[in-house]
């Protein structure tokens, strides 16, 4: 199959997939939201965020690794060796899983009550614990098929994941129904760690079907693999376990923060699920079309990066920043424009209708920096993002620290606004300094912005005609007509040229094309 044939397959697939997974997760959130509630919401974004620290452990770096010294070896002389290299990765993958699980097990006590302020998380952390391993395991084989650009197995494995884990906690929810905020939250992580160990073993079974089709020949490790390996893990281990370790302290830090504000920890626990466990996965929802490109994208950019193939790199990420910002544009859009009957329609809240009118402006800067970050990473510019990361962080933590207590919800809102502005900026100046491209304005800012304004307002009179019909209605007519219009307006001189470039193969020599 023909590389431009391929990639538009894969990328057709995980869109789809992504999409799909996403709209699942979605309901189900709004689901679990519903049975547990706010403050439910709250300790299961708090035990998350210790997890993700023990995650980063565990995973930074692997999926990363696996992906380039796997490719790196499919283009040397060696192809069969690419097995080898695989191995050492998923290896050192399950090392640093175990280790991480074993670490968080024994923590979970002190974690829970004296970081998290809620012994209640205890329990959740510790059935959390088996699953990193597994995860680790995982992210090195995903690595190793993307370097295939097969994203089949990646696909199958998640998806048989997704649906066991809401089916385990659907089912364990009902059978601690009235025991307590802290039972059903750890009902939600035993299900999440179910999942991860069946997507471990299904990733297993898959890479042991494709190994035959390697290329025949020596298939042990290079010898110089381990050198390779802790160059590219070190970095992404270190700085991604600072990052994490900063933002676990900071998710610590704002209930503490809006509690001397609002005078109680339930109301600011509820308030800080609201934010964080139901309005921005509703924003973050239509980045699995980007996300999609991101992934397939990584594997190009590192490619066209190591070869010193400029043109073909540039013209790489002028793409990816036309669509990143077509799409983004249009999601910030249509979420500050739905953002109230959003909150209602989905969880009866008017608050977190609220805190999508606030954030759907910053949609576009988060998906930007979203995408540039994995390009960043993909042309070895690991320790800028970490720098920025860093710098974010400590900025973050200062501000929670001086606003929170002061201005309660709406200071963290503020603190939000500026990290999102922050780092988007300062990565995005990186990774045109780095590939010596210039920001288009016009192609990438300003006719979006002229595109949507038309397109909001028809939206807005569709929504106004068919709002005797019921609010579902309304926000899905309305937004599929400003979508479309949109997408229309934005074709002859920005879609178009993109999308056909990647249908034809044809490498410009100048992002001007884009």
């Amino acid at each position: 199959m023909q590389k431009p044939t391929l990639y538009l397959k894969n990328a057709m697939l995980l869109t789809i997939s992504g999409f799909g997974l996403r709209a699942v997760g979605m309901l189900f959130r709004v689901w679990l939201a519903a049975w547990i509630g706010a403050e439910g919401m709250g300790l299961y974004q708090l035990a998350l965020s210790v997890y993700n620290l023990a995650v980063t452990f565990a995973t930074a770096g692997i999926s990363v690794a696996a992906t380039r010294l796997v490719a790196e070896e499919l283009a040397s002389d060696h192809p069969a060796r690419a097995a080898g290299a695989l191995r050492r990765v998923a290896g050192t993958g399950a090392l640093l899983g175990l280790a991480a699980g074993a670490l968080q097990f024994l923590a979970a006590y002190p974690a829970s009550k004296y970081l998290l302020g809620d012994a209640r998380a205890e329990l959740s952390l510790r059935l959390l614990a088996p699953g990193l391993p597994f995860m680790a395991v995982a992210a090195a084989l995903r690595g190793y098929f993307l370097a295939r650009r097969k994203v089949a197995p990646s696909v199958e494995s998640q998806t048989a994941e997704q649906l066991l884990r809401i089916a385990l906690i659907a089912w364990l929810l009902r059978q601690v129904k009235g025991w307590g905020v802290g039972w059903a939250c750890a009902a939600v992580m035993l299900g999440s760690t179910a999942g991860e160990i069946v997507s471990c073993l299904l990733m297993l079974l898959f890479w042991l079907r494709d190994r035959r089709s390697l290329p025949a020949g020596d298939r042990r490790a290079p010898a110089d693999i381990a050198p390779r390996l802790w160059r590219i893990l070190l970095p992404l281990e270190g700085s991604r376990c600072l990052a994490s370790a900063l933002a676990a302290a900071e998710n610590a830090l704002v209930p503490a923060c809006l509690a001397l504000y609002t005078g109680s920890r339930a109301q600011a626990l509820a308030q800080y699920g609201a934010l964080k466990g139901m309005a921005l996965p509703v924003l973050f929802f239509p980045f699995s079309i980007l996300g999609a490109l991101a992934t397939l994208l990584l594997p190009e950019i590192t490619e066209a990066h190591i070869r010193g193939g400029t043109a073909q790199l540039r013209n790489l990420l002028s793409r990816m920043l036309l669509l990143t910002a077509t799409f983004s544009v249009l999601g910030g859009g249509l979420f500050t424009l739905y953002a109230q009957p959003l909150g209602r329609l989905l969880y009866g809240s008017g608050e977190v209708g609220l805190y999508l009118m606030v954030l759907g402006p910053l949609t576009p800067l988060m998906y930007l920096e979203s995408m540039v970050d994995g390009a960043l990473k993909g042309m070895g510019q690991q320790m800028a993002t970490f720098r920025y990361s860093l710098q974010d962080s400590v900025l973050r933590i200062l501000l929670i620290l001086l606003a929170l207590p002061r201005f309660g919800i709406g200071g963290f809102l503020g603190v939000m606004a500026f990290s999102n502005a922050f780092t988007c900026l300062m990565n995005l100046h990186r990774l045109l300094d780095t590939a010596d491209l210039r920001f288009d304005w016009l192609r990438w800012a300003l006719r979006p912005l002229a595109c949507l304004a038309p397109a909001l307002g028809l939206a807005w009179l569709v929504s106004g005609c068919t709002a005797p019909w019921g609010t579902l209605v309304q926000i899905g007519a309305g937004g599929a007509a400003g979508a479309l219009a949109y997408l229309v307006f934005m074709w002859p001189g920005a879609l178009k040229p993109a999308l056909c470039g990647m249908r034809s193969g044809r490498q410009k020599t100048s992002p001007a094309n884009f």
